[in-house]
């Protein structure tokens, strides 16, 4: 016999739930941001949209369905199951933190707050969470499969993550190491930047497509669910021991990108969570290129 599909909400605290935590009262936060210039009121209306949206998922699960929620701080503690469906409430952001936790399990995002989300992973609305979820029980909803990154080190240590991978320094100064490309006739060059980035045609909406846009624009940016990434490296230092003649590309589906460190120490997180990085030092190796695993988005 079966289970029955689980469904688990993922959201996060939001900014009125952090100031009135860290000030006492809804009165002291108040206060706190009237002494600033900013307005309670404002903060207090995007949280009552995000719990009413969220009570709004909650009541549109199917009564046969087996519920979960986990807060996006308690992500690395919640074990996800095959049988999951995987309902983000919040921003795109969410999408991201939870996606590397999963293994082919279907997501669908909710929109809490339209028009202030970007919702290129967050596609819905609340209001059809009840249609979307049975349309995935019903294996009747599409979903993309958006390629992801993972960066593997020589000691077997893993990252995975849906948009970046960036490595360097944990302060962003200037990282020593070798770099070079698989596949490409052993070339290798030594380098001094202040680190390397790695993305996904998803992470080509942020933090990739800033670097993408200064350095002209010469490569096309991938689609979401294209197994190609695109690398650059961030303020290639020259000086007779390192040079500048790697500092951009792309990397097909089966090509990936080595580091060799020459730093007391280097690290290697995903999607801006920095709290969770790979910690390398002298002489490891690290190798980036595509995952194999996908985020299944519903559209």
């Amino acid at each position: 016999m079966s289970l029955a599909p689980r469904a688990v909400l993922v959201h996060r605290t939001t900014e009125y739930e952090e100031l009135v935590a860290r000030h006492g009262t809804h009165g002291q936060a108040a206060f706190f941001l009237a002494s600033r210039g900013r307005d309670m009121a404002e903060v207090a209306e995007r949280h009552r949209r995000t719990r009413r949206a969220l009570a709004e998922v909650t009541s549109a699960v199917p009564l046969a369905w087996r519920q979960a929620r986990v807060e996006r701080t308690d992500l690395d503690r919640f074990l996800f199951a095959p049988e999951d469906v995987v309902v983000v409430v919040g921003q795109d952001g969410l999408v991201a933190n939870v996606a590397k936790y999963l293994d082919g399990q279907p997501v669908i995002g909710i929109d809490t707050d339209p028009g202030r989300n970007p919702g290129v992973l967050v596609r819905h609305r609340p209001e059809q969470a009840a249609v979307l979820l049975a349309s995935v029980a019903a294996t009747a909803t599409g979903a993309d499969a958006l390629t992801m990154v993972e960066a593997v080190a020589d000691d077997t240590q893993r990252l995975v993550a849906l948009n970046e991978i960036y490595l360097g320094t944990a302060g962003h100064q200037t990282a020593r190491y070798r770099l070079g490309l698989e596949d490409d006739g052993g070339v290798v060059e030594a380098q001094a930047s202040s680190g390397v980035l790695v993305g996904t045609g998803t992470g080509a909406t942020g933090w990739l497509r800033s670097v993408w846009q200064e350095r002209g624009a010469r490569l096309p940016l991938p689609a979401p669910t294209e197994d190609r990434l695109l690398w650059f490296v961030r303020e290639a230092w020259p000086s007779p021991a390192t040079g500048t003649s790697l500092v951009a590309g792309e990397l097909a589906a089966s090509a990936a990108l080595t580091l060799t460190v020459e730093s007391d120490r280097l690290i290697a997180f995903g999607d801006g969570i920095e709290t969770d990085a790979l910690e390398l030092t002298w002489g490891q190796t690290v190798r980036v290129g595509a995952c194999a695993r996908r985020l299944r988005l519903v559209g």
